[in-house]
């Protein structure tokens, strides 16, 4: 049977106390990616620069502390018996629907007060955002940080060093889906098809590409999540967190965009919607 070994050491390099993974070297070099391809496009969407650069200011620090806030969510058993490690962050532990939900929420609400377009800022993020994670799962490859469940297929994957902490999965399970893989693979797409969309189409509607990315990431979400199992069940549904986090997008965002079309078709709120598609 076909497979692929990968042998990376998750450390690329150890200073004392100081630390470097695949893991963080990737997830900071998608943060800067993210913010340099909304600042090649964001004329499209009445940003200059100092409007990119300030509002990632907000909004990247208030996705790492969503991140790790959704991911003690998810884990509360273990977080409940040891509070302290809570603020452990070297040991690792974050959730990328926690850092998308924090990071659109500094964001938005900087944006707001700093009386910047929304909708269109919101689309701008979208772009961003789903780059950004595309590239920080580079790094959960080669680390092994998401763990799949096995498969025969030629492309499974096994991590045969023993800091990896796929390491001992792969020793019991044998291959298995290389299920950031196939988000990496995913959020490409996602990503080359809003571009297609925004230099192809004349006209588009404002908050249209946030909607897009959110719609196209949840439902990829969803399905590839049944090809992990490092991700804690939501009580007794048969679920997993990030399952129900991605139907609840899915949800929210189609419910919030039907409701705006309507009050808008009817002329209601005016001033709402002169703020939002300013």
């Amino acid at each position: 049977m076909l497979i692929i070994k990968i042998p990376f050491d998750p450390i690329i390099i150890q200073l004392g106390p100081i630390i470097i993974s695949w893991h963080g070297f990737f997830m900071s070099a998608g943060m800067i990616l993210a913010v340099y391809l909304c600042l090649q496009i964001k004329e499209k969407f009445n940003y200059n620069e100092d409007m990119v650069f300030n509002t990632a200011l907000a909004a990247i620090p208030s996705g790492i502390i969503g991140a790790r806030l959704l991911f003690v969510f998810e884990y509360w058993t273990f977080y409940a018996a040891n509070p302290i490690k809570i603020f452990a962050l070297q040991n690792g532990g974050i959730s990328i629907w926690g850092g998308i939900i924090g990071g659109i929420i500094g964001g938005f609400l900087f944006a707001f007060f700093s009386k910047y377009p929304l909708l269109k800022g919101l689309d701008l993020a979208a772009f961003g955002l789903i780059f950004g994670q595309a590239i920080g799962r580079i790094g959960d490859m080669i680390n092994g940080e998401h763990f799949g469940t096995s498969t025969q297929l030629p492309w499974g994957v096994i991590y045969t060093n023993q800091g990896s902490p796929a390491f001992l999965h792969s020793l019991a399970n044998g291959a298995h889906h290389p299920a950031t893989s196939y988000e990496f693979i995913a959020d490409m797409w996602i990503l080359l098809f809003m571009l297609l969309i925004l230099f192809r189409c004349k006209r588009y509607f404002n908050g249209s590409f946030f909607v897009i990315y959110i719609l196209l990431y949840s439902a990829m979400r969803f399905f590839v999540t049944n090809l992990r199992v490092d991700s804690a069940f939501f009580n007794d549904t048969g679920l997993r967190i990030p399952q129900m986090v991605s139907l609840s997008a899915m949800i929210l965002v189609i419910s919030l965009t039907l409701i705006l079309y309507s009050l808008k078709k009817k002329r209601l709120f005016p001033r709402l919607f002169t703020r939002l598609e300013q």
